[in-house]
Formats: C-alpha cells, sequence, structure tokens
C-alpha cells in the first residue's frame, strides 16, 4: 500500500508538470519540475523527511541485489532501439543518472558535465555511456563492476547540481530547443556511442525543448525504470 501511495503521487505530480509545461508561468513550472525531481530520486537529495520510491529500491538493491536482475523498464517503447531488455538493478541507476548528469549539464546548463575520469574509476564503471546498447552478457558483467557506495555519491552530486540548474532556468529557455553543437557534444564526450541503439538518443532530445527535457530525461525516465523494479521489493 505505501509503495502503491508513492506511485499514485508520482504520476498525480506528473500530470500537474505537464499541464504546468503548457503555460507560462515560469515559477510554477520550477516549482512543481522540483516537487517531481524530488519524488524520484533519493530523499537526500532534495531535503525531503520521508523516504522516496527511489530510496526504497536503492535501499533493496544494497540487501545483496546489486546483480538482481529485472526488466529494463516498465512499458514498450515505440523506437526499439534497445539492447537487453533485462538488466542488473544497478543497471537502472547508473543508466537514469548518467542521462540526467548529459541533460542537465550540457543541454540545460551549457556546461560540463559532472562525469569524467576520475568518477569513472571510483565506480567501476567499463563504460562512461548511459549502457543503452549493452548485450545481456555484457549488461550483468558491467553490473558486478560497479561500486554501488560510489555510484550513489555520483546520483546525489548528479541530483543536487539538476536542481540548481532547474532553478535558474527562465520560462524562455524552458520553452527553447537546444543548438545542435550541444547534442553532439554528447557525442564528443562519450555519452553515447556510435551504436544506433545508443546514438539514436542525439536524435530524440534533439528535437525537445528544454521543457521536453524536464519531463522525460528528468522526471519520467526516472519512475520509468524505477516502476520496472516494483516487482522486486
Amino acid at each position: 500500500m505505501l509503495i502503491d501511495n508513492l506511485c499514485a503521487g508520482i504520476d498525480a505530480k506528473y500530470e500537474e508538470l505537464k499541464s504546468a509545461l503548457c503555460g507560462t508561468d515560469p515559477d510554477k513550472i520550477k516549482e512543481l519540475t522540483l516537487e517531481m525531481h524530488a519524488l524520484v530520486h533519493p530523499a537526500v537529495i532534495s531535503g525531503r523527511k520521508e523516504r522516496t520510491l527511489a530510496d526504497y529500491v536503492w535501499e533493496h538493491m544494497l540487501c545483496g541485489n546489486q546483480n538482481e536482475l529485472v526488466p529494463r523498464k516498465n512499458f514498450a517503447s515505440d523506437l526499439h532501439y534497445d539492447g537487453t531488455a533485462t538488466v542488473p538493478l544497478v543497471w537502472q541507476f547508473w543508466h537514469t543518472y548518467r542521462i540526467e548528469d548529459l541533460i542537465s549539464n550540457i543541454l540545460m546548463g551549457n556546461r560540463d558535465q559532472i562525469f569524467n575520469s576520475e568518477w569513472q574509476k571510483r565506480i567501476g564503471s567499463p563504460i562512461a555511456d548511459t549502457g543503452n546498447a549493452l548485450e545481456f552478457d555484457e549488461a550483468v558483467k558491467f553490473g558486478k563492476a560497479i561500486d554501488a557506495e560510489e555510484l550513489y555519491s555520483y546520483m546525489i552530486a548528479v541530483g543536487k547540481n539538476t536542481r540548481e540548474i532547474i532553478a535558474s532556468l527562465t520560462l524562455d529557455q524552458i520553452h527553447s530547443m537546444v543548438p545542435e553543437e550541444w547534442v553532439m557534444r554528447i557525442f564528443e564526450e562519450d555519452g553515447v556511442t556510435a551504436d544506433l541503439r545508443s546514438v539514436w538518443l542525439l536524435v530524440f532530445w534533439g528535437r525537445l525543448t528544454v521543457g521536453g527535457m524536464i519531463l522525460t530525461p528528468l522526471t519520467c525516465h526516472h519512475t520509468m525504470h524505477l516502476y520496472a523494479c516494483l516487482d522486486k521489493i
């Protein structure tokens, strides 16, 4: 019942945010974005007192379930450009926070992403990209390599940084698309690979306004991957 209530709150807030993004009140948009962001990230990121859905999934993962196999997402994509449909639970967190780092910093903030060679070494990841194109055996190997504590530190850094970027957005930025060269930076900085199952993301993100990025990579995307893990907790 608790998880059901958390999911209902997320779904209701997402609908509020979608509606607000069609309007012209930047303060309301940013307020709802931060509220929605808080609901799908660990509570420490926003300072919430109550545990979030992300906290419950993460706590389950730490109880010896880092490499528990879960569905990659909770609904079918229309794009069908994915690698394995089954992934280690830890992959879900890597994937969602790598994408958030790339989107919030490079596309929304036009600044350097947080991830770098030092973070990669600390986390132990064999890849620098989002992991979209991994085959099943590659995903399993990836999961076994990850240092969960260091990944969590990265997640917190990404989430807090995103909230600062959101708070600084103007209405013009929210309703605007970003320059193509910003999108290509993601490829140049190894955020995606040349594999079709990875590089298609640049086309998808390049067609979004910043408001669209708020809805998909920064909020609904987290929901999609967290919901895919619920049968395990």
